[in-house]
C-alpha cells in the first residue's frame, strides 16, 4: 500500500465535513486548509531511482489524494498530469474518494471510455440526502470499480437500490469530542443491504460516541478501528 497526495488542502463541502480530521490537524499546526497547494510528491508514481526503476513498486494499491479531494475545482489545472501518470503506471491500482462526484464527468481524460482498469472511485456519503443526490449520479458514471464510503455515517440510510454496480461499501463513525453518535443498528442495516445485493461490506471504525443495544459508549481514537474489527461483521 502507498499514499500519493499530489496536492493538499480542501474545503468543507457538506455535513460530513463538519469535524474533518484534515482541518483539525491543520488547525493545530497553524495551516490554512483552504489554501490548496501542489506538494513535492506530485510526480511520486513516476519517479525513478538511480537504476531507472520506479520507486513505487509494481502491484501496490495507491491511496490517492487522501488529504484533499481529487475532483476539487482548485486542482483542475493539475489533474490532467495526474491522469497521465495513472495511465503510465497501469501496474499500480489507484483509489480515490470524493464528495464531488457531480464533477466527475468533466474531470476525466479524453480516453477514459468506460473507465481505467487500474482506478477505483469511492463516492462518500453521510446521510440519506447525500446518498440520494450523489449515488444517483454515481450509478450512471462509466467507472470500472466503484466503492461507496458511508463515513462519517450520521443517520440510518437506505442505499440498496444504488448498489448494483458497487463492489464495496465501507461504514464508519465520526472521531471528535463533538462527534455525532454512530448507532450500531444503522451499521447492521447497511450490512444487510449489502448481503441482499451481494456487495462486499466493511465496518471500518466505530464513532467516538457509539450506541449499541440502547447504550452509548465513549471510545478513544485508538479504539475506533479495533472495536469495529472485533464486531466481526465484515463480509
Amino acid at each position: 500500500m502507498a499514499v500519493w497526495n499530489p496536492w493538499r488542502g480542501c474545503h468543507r463541502y457538506s455535513e460530513g465535513c463538519r469535524y474533518c480530521y484534515i482541518h483539525k490537524g491543520d488547525s493545530r499546526r497553524g495551516v490554512d486548509t483552504n489554501d490548496i497547494v501542489k506538494t513535492d510528491k506530485f510526480t511520486a508514481p513516476i519517479e525513478k531511482n538511480k537504476k531507472g526503476e520506479y520507486k513505487l513498486k509494481s502491484g501496490q494499491l495507491v491511496y490517492l489524494c487522501f488529504t484533499s479531494d481529487f475532483l476539487l475545482p482548485d486542482a483542475d489545472v493539475w489533474r490532467a498530469d495526474c491522469w497521465q501518470m495513472i495511465k503510465e503506471r497501469s501496474d499500480l491500482h489507484f483509489l480515490f474518494l470524493t464528495k464531488r462526484i457531480e464533477r466527475f464527468a468533466s474531470c476525466i481524460p479524453d480516453d477514459w471510455g468506460d473507465g481505467y482498469e487500474n482506478v477505483t472511485v469511492g463516492c462518500t456519503i453521510e446521510n440519506q440526502e447525500m446518498a440520494d443526490v450523489r449515488l444517483s449520479i454515481f450509478n450512471n458514471l462509466p467507472i470500472k470499480h466503484k466503492n461507496v464510503v458511508c463515513q462519517p455515517l450520521l443517520e440510518q440510510i437506505n442505499i440498496a437500490k444504488y448498489l448494483n454496480d458497487v463492489e464495496f461499501v465501507v461504514v464508519g463513525g465520526e472521531s471528535d469530542h463533538q462527534a455525532r453518535p454512530l448507532n450500531y443498528d444503522w451499521v447492521l442495516d447497511l450490512r444487510q443491504q449489502c448481503i441482499s445485493t451481494n456487495t462486499h461490506f466493511e465496518f471500518r471504525q466505530c464513532g467516538t460516541y457509539f450506541i449499541k443495544d440502547g447504550k452509548q459508549y465513549i471510545l478513544k481514537v485508538q479504539q475506533l478501528c479495533s472495536q469495529a474489527r472485533k464486531a466481526g461483521i465484515n463480509c
